[in-house]
């Protein structure tokens, strides 16, 4: 009785191995075909090619996002120190053209000096400020009156910007932009934005 079952189950196993080998075509001693293997490898590949490409976008986007942040952060603090000494800080690092910029850790720096900012600005890409061009990526200027044509009863203006924010072209959605009747500094920056001494 016993041999009669355990031969009975012997077939059906050995059926359902035929039946498995019809199905998929191969005995379950065959290896798998180049093209096969060939296959699971390209798949991984796409697989890992969207991986890298959604992290590199990932961090733009944190880079982007800090950037912004810092850009709030500056445009409070510049309002705080027109209000407490009467206009903004005057051009104390000529970088670039006349420019402050952030290449050398002195970005701005009567902000630092006088502790509105607890450390220098930065760009989260670039700390080293040497990857963009000899500025950096922040800049700042602080204009006479009446430059380019701008109402001089207003005083003295400032301009600040970010040159390069990686997720988008020129502008960036969220730029406030600047211009004078003689100059439109958004065509500059991708991110830009300034101040009149008296509004």
């Amino acid at each position: 009785m016993r041999k009669r079952k355990s031969r009975k189950r012997f077939f059906e196993r050995k059926k359902l191995l035929r039946g498995a080998r019809l199905i998929f075509g191969r005995r379950a001693s065959d290896g798998f075909t180049l093209i096969e293997l060939m296959v699971v490898v390209l798949v991984l590949a796409v697989l890992v090619s969207i991986a890298v490409a959604v992290y590199i976008d990932s961090r733009k986007t944190a880079a982007d996002n800090t950037r912004l942040a810092n850009a709030k952060v500056l445009q409070e603090v510049l309002m705080r120190y027109r209000f407490d000494t009467g206009n903004f800080p005057a051009n104390t690092d000529n970088d670039y053209g006349g420019w402050d910029g952030d290449r050398d850790g002195m970005f701005i720096r009567p902000l630092s000096q006088n502790h509105y900012l607890k450390k220098d600005i930065k760009d989260p890409k670039d700390p080293t400020g040497t990857l963009y061009n000899s500025s950096g990526n922040w800049h700042y200027y602080r204009y006479a009156p009446g430059s380019y044509g701008a109402d001089p009863a207003k005083g003295y203006y400032c301009v600040f910007g970010i040159r390069d924010m990686e997720k988008s072209g020129r502008p960036h959605p969220l730029s406030p932009g600047w211009r004078t009747p003689g100059r439109n500094w958004q065509n500059e920056f991708d991110w830009v934005d300034g101040f009149y001494q008296y509004p």
